[in-house]
């Protein structure tokens, strides 16, 4: 069973941008959800703050005045601190926002643990419950070792022609378990109140597709290829037909690989993932594969019109299954069937898994303990469900009602922004401020809770209660197919440290877990909550103007509102971001990609010159304090750069460098800052210094 996502995330999540790449994002799903304006009624949870590690806010302590702010201002604010914190084994980064996340699994390791003792737990609770306790359960999921697969792989071992290939990947696909492609609902792009069914690449195992060619990652591909075979051994294959199937499938892959984009293609063009056809004219670009035949096997009524996204992709796919031989299709979907299930199988499995994708691929150097490892589970297959216990007892209606406020400022803020651009013409700017009216911000929570009636959960089997909630999921989600969208749904659980703007629903949303020091302090001035939540609500404001969310209009659909002249404006201005970003060095000759991280580049430049005007627009002439020394300007600079303080294994910075569309945090700290004379004037930096563009050099978008 494959229970790891596909290369590309179904399109929510793929188009959605976030404020950071944290690895931990949920396919959404719900319909039907049950009313609450408030946190859904639980049992009385408790929660002991003694217990919860501490956060990580500015202080002054932190700065290295040994450095001058104007010429490295990252080691000025982050030096000494980064020096002092390294990576703990369990992971492969470490800066603010891994210390919330620990922070926000101390939290749900409390709720979880008194969900589990609750004999008479019912709905998310008994949920929550019965994953954790089977999870925790390490003596019984050793003894069962490979057993909970054997059904599924007995499965595989009888495909011996195209036609029963064919007919496997329906049926697994229609338990929730596809290796090969993702497939689920959305918004249409054309009519984002509706939703349509979306087919997108996967059937990778490495990151990205240079992995299978570029020879710089042939390191990483010899080691995928022993872990395959490792893998494959677990499973009971001898040691020489296992290693003979890994061959297989690394040529399987590498095939796939050159059929597919790059994440970097599908980041810089969101055109990609829409591509609508009727089913029977997709039956014709696919003859080995009926699409036909697929919507009937999942449930779905057969659509008008579906959006097969990278068409030559499923189209080599199809040649595959009539020209690969069935011995390499069972190596290849053995092989995922057993590696998508080793985290939730016995430790032989769990370590092999680990070996490989964590420490090998990205540096990490020991396995997160087991509480931690199930409750990552339970946040990627019940993380709503976990989300409503959450902020029952971690977030407080003063912090929304702060939140909102800051939100209506920097709303305010980026409006006038707008309306004073040189370089969009009035026609343009109309559409633009229309945009900006329909903006949707989503704090803390949902309004409306999602559903969890029909998922069947035990304390029997944890391998068995993943299956379940993973079907339970897909199903879910396919039942929002040709049905109009729901608008309080949510992208992200509230106990996720991050946030993201979805450009179909022109919406903001910033989970409970990250609105914590340093990003929003209630005991802060307002200074550095705006240089730190107000920046990253200016960020996903700006998502809705960067390269790609400038696609879609008011409405969210994508459409061309833009004057041909103001495009080409924004794109000789977007161009000095590229070249910016491309001049950054993260190693010798290891440089940042500007063009893959453009749109996040975009965001924390408006996002960051926003929050600036409309702190000191709060401000207006009220004496400026001076805390601990420092101006306004100075404080509202120096936690923007705490936020950004972060640790990379030499691993994980190149696998980043690589897949990740935004920029390592060092050059986040710098980038956006080193472009507004304001950071200039507060730290009286001089002309010609690291920290001050100038010229054709400095970059103002919006």
């Amino acid at each position: 069973m494959t229970f790891k996502k596909p290369q590309v995330l179904l399109l929510s999540l793929a188009i959605a941008t976030v404020v950071a790449a944290c690895g931990k994002q949920e396919t959404p799903a719900p319909t039907a959800p049950a009313a609450a304006d408030k946190p859904a009624e639980t049992s009385a949870l408790t929660l002991d703050e003694s217990k919860l590690p501490p956060v990580n806010r500015f202080v002054v302590a932190d700065l290295d005045t040994a450095k001058d702010a104007c010429t490295d201002f990252g080691g000025y604010v982050n030096g000494k601190w980064l020096a002092a914190n390294a990576i703990p084994g369990d992971r492969t980064s470490w800066g603010a926002f891994e210390m919330l996340d620990e922070r926000s699994t101390a939290v749900q390791r409390q709720i979880a643990e008194q969900a589990a003792a609750d004999s008479k737990a019912s709905g998310v609770e008994k949920i929550v419950g019965d994953l954790w306790s089977t999870g925790m359960d390490a003596a019984k999921i050793n003894a069962q070792g490979l057993e909970p697969l054997k059904g599924d792989l007995a499965k595989i071992d009888t495909l011996d022609s195209a036609e029963k290939i064919s007919d496997y990947l329906r049926t697994s696909a229609a338990t929730g378990d596809n290796p090969l492609f993702g497939f689920g609902a959305e918004a249409d792009f054309k009519d984002s109140a509706n939703n349509i069914a979306y087919a997108s690449q996967g059937g990778l195992g490495l990151p990205d597709t240079p992995y299978y060619s570029d020879a710089k990652h042939k390191d990483k591909l010899a080691a995928y290829e022993a872990h395959i075979a490792k893998v494959l051994e677990l499973g009971g294959t001898p040691a020489a037909d296992a290693a003979k199937q890994a061959k297989d499938v690394i040529s399987f892959e590498t095939r796939l690989a050159k059929a597919s984009k790059s994440r970097e293609d599908l980041s810089r063009d969101v055109s990609l993932y829409y591509n609508p056809v009727s089913p029977a004219d997709a039956d014709k670009l696919t003859p080995n594969f009926s699409w036909t035949k697929f919507f009937e096997s999942q449930g779905v009524a057969l659509p008008k019109m579906f959006s097969l996204a990278v068409p030559a992709f499923h189209q080599e796919v199809s040649k595959m299954i009539g020209e690969v031989p069935a011995e390499q299709w069972k190596a290849y979907l053995r092989f995922h069937a057993i590696d998508g299930a080793s985290p939730y199988l016995s430790d032989a499995f769990v370590e092999e898994n680990f070996n490989f994708y964590s420490k090998t691929l990205r540096g990490q150097k020991e396995l997160k303990e087991r509480g931690k490892r199930v409750l990552d589970t339970i946040e990627g297959q019940a993380g709503e469900a976990l989300g409503q216990m959450y902020v029952k007892v971690a977030f407080t209606p003063e912090s929304k009602e702060r939140m909102q406020t800051l939100v209506k400022n920097l709303s305010e803020a980026l409006k006038v922004r707008i309306e004073n651009l040189t370089w969009m013409s009035a026609d343009t700017k109309k559409k633009a401020i229309e945009k900006w009216a329909s903006f949707t911000p989503k704090i803390g929570y949902p309004d409306k809770w999602r559903d969890w009636n029909g998922l069947a959960t035990s304390r029997d089997s944890y391998y068995a209660n993943i299956k379940a909630a993973n079907e339970f999921n897909y199903k879910w989600n396919l039942g929002k197919v040709g049905k109009p969208v729901d608008k309080t749904e949510w992208g992200m659980p509230p106990q996720m440290v991050n946030a993201y703007y979805n450009p179909l629903q022109n919406e903001i949303v910033f989970p409970a877990a990250i609105l914590q020091p340093p990003f929003f302090d209630p005991k802060a001035d307002d200074a550095t909550n705006y240089g730190g939540i107000g920046a990253v609500i200016g960020h996903e404001m700006t998502h809705g103007y960067d390269d790609q969310g400038s696609r879609f209009g008011p409405t969210g659909n994508m459409e061309v509102w833009w004057a041909p002249s103001d495009a080409k404006a924004f794109s000789g201005l977007t161009d000095k971001l590229i070249q910016q970003f491309n001049g950054y060095e993260a190693a010798p000759g290891q440089h940042v990609n500007g063009k893959h991280t453009l749109g996040e580049n975009i965001a924390d430049l408006g996002g960051l010159a926003t929050a600036y005007d409309a702190m000191k627009k709060a401000a207006g002439d009220t004496p400026d304090p001076k805390t601990d020394g420092f101006t306004r300007d100075q404080r509202f600079f120096l936690n923007w750069g705490t936020v950004w303080r972060r640790n990379f294994t030499a691993e994980e910075m190149k696998v980043r460098l690589q897949t990740d569309e935004h920029a390592l945090a060092n050059f986040r700290a710098i980038g956006a800052p080193s472009n507004l004379p304001a950071f200039a004037a507060a730290f009286s930096c001089k002309p010609g210094q690291p920290m001050v563009r100038e010229g054709d050099k400095q970059v103002v978008i919006w």
